[in-house]
């Protein structure tokens, strides 16, 4: 597949190096000379200077032969051309653009993006994708990840495992047996930094994370049994009223009795915060100050959220949080190097909105019949939903028959709007939808398997 990427920054990379390592044919454009430089010096790509809108600049970049185009760069208008450019002057066939304003977005607008307005196929809006992320967590206190397959019938849970979890050293294929009726599949497992898909015999040890895939109505009685479920925090303080911070403390405004506290440092933006926000109190102060979060309530409070645009003082403010009295803390950081200060400083939770955003935009780059996907650790795995065709080596075979690679890991299969546990024994049939964990290596793998063939048609 052949793909122009609009912009160089962290996501521009986080995709490039994605597609790359995969053996697409990959071409960044970027204005920043430094950028250009570092992405196709670090990265199998072809770098060009240049404005990612100009269309003698696409052309240079072999816009006219693409497959699709991917415009990321800071500048939300400059993503929008850019499309526009792609779809009038050389016929792309899909068109990605990261939208951050707002108001682009309100529905009253959507006819915007039409074929016969500005075609966008996929509006990719961070600020929305990332504060989603971070409520799916408020709402399923326990699980450090949480993520919907399947039109919500299936959930990924990502669960730390403590010494008092009563599934530790047993071997993950007996889990089943243990809690009859309870579904829960063991997909994934990060050890000592890396995830691999475990075999039926592996055992889960103290330390690990690991990756479930279970039907929704079972999440709160697997959480319990793993020792990790949680009450829903009902005294929350956000730091930062920006985008993501505002749209966090609508969405928790409309939960009963929670009540939400929100830090932030520019009058102007505290203004606005308060002229759509409800029933959140909001500070205008410095949240780095002890006597700010003091005020906001931060030492009862069951949860800070650190949501600003600057690593460092979310990283800050939720050390501060902590000692002050927070029970739990959490923390948006971009910077690779700064995450790995997570555990060492006692932050509960980091979210990463460039894993957020690539895996926004990785549902619609997969080939086939993939219809969702989940990035993992910078790429390391991916947890993804497929049909299954007729023309697919999976259909009217058993699991075991399959001869599935190693670094595959199947977690659920919706068939007829109901969601089976996957055994050896099952038979896997034309239509089912099949929610797995997919290590980097096997990811060509998985593409064919849902590839959608001549004979489809």
């Amino acid at each position: 597949m052949k793909v122009v990427i609009c912009g160089a920054g962290r996501v521009g990379f986080g995709i490039a190096s994605r597609l790359a390592s995969e053996n697409n044919d990959v071409t960044v454009v970027d204005t920043s000379p430094s950028l250009i430089r570092k992405i196709t010096t670090d990265l199998d790509v072809k770098g060009l200077v240049g404005h990612g809108s100009d269309p003698v600049i696409l052309k240079q970049a072999g816009v006219e032969n693409a497959d699709m185009i991917i415009a990321v760069t800071h500048t939300d208008e400059v993503n929008m051309i850019a499309c526009q450019v792609a779809h009038s002057l050389f016929s792309v066939p899909t068109k990605v653009a990261r939208v951050r304003a707002q108001n682009y977005l309100l529905k009253e607008y959507s006819d915007l993006y039409s074929s016969d307005n500005m075609p966008i196929d996929i509006i990719i809006s961070p600020e929305i994708e990332i504060a989603q992320s971070i409520l799916r967590r408020l709402k399923t206190p326990g699980a450090f990840d949480v993520v919907s397959f399947g039109r919500g019938k299936v959930t990924m849970l990502g669960i730390k495992i403590y010494e008092d979890c009563p599934i530790i050293d047993t071997p993950i294929k007996q889990i089943p047996d243990l809690f009859p009726g309870l579904h829960a599949a063991v997909v994934g497992v990060k050890r000592d930094g890396l995830i691999f898909a475990p075999l039926p015999d592996d055992p889960l040890i103290v330390g690990d994370d690991a990756y479930f895939i279970t039907k929704s109505e079972h999440s709160e009685r697997l959480l319990e049994i793993a020792g990790s479920r949680d009450n829903l925090a009902r005294q929350i303080v956000i730091v930062g009223a920006g985008n993501i911070g505002a749209y966090v403390a609508k969405e928790l405004e409309s939960i009963s009795n929670v009540r939400v506290r929100l830090i932030e440092s520019d009058a102007m933006q505290a203004e606005i915060a308060a002229e759509t926000l409800k029933r959140t109190v909001i500070l205008n102060g410095d949240a780095m100050d002890s006597e700010i979060q003091e005020e906001a309530g931060v030492a009862n409070s069951e949860l800070v959220i650190c949501l600003t645009n600057d690593d460092k003082t979310n990283i800050l403010c939720a050390v501060l949080a902590k000692k002050i009295g927070a029970k739990q803390t959490i923390s948006l950081i971009n910077e690779l190097s700064m995450r790995d200060l997570q555990v060492e400083l006692g932050i509960s939770m980091v979210v990463d909105p460039r894993a957020t955003t690539i895996s926004s935009i990785l549902r619609h780059v997969r080939q086939g019949k993939i219809l969702d996907v989940y990035s993992l650790e910078q790429g390391q795995a991916e947890i993804m939903e497929g049909e299954v065709l007729d023309t697919s080596s999976l259909c009217g075979k058993s699991i075991s028959e399959s001869n599935l690679v190693d670094g595959i890991s199947i977690g659920a299969i919706i068939h007829d709007d109901k969601v089976i546990y996957p055994t050896a024994d099952t038979i896997i049939k034309s239509g089912d939808h099949v929610v797995l964990l997919a290590e980097k290596i096997a990811m060509k793998e998985i593409e064919q398997l849902f590839r959608v063939s001549s004979d489809y048609f």
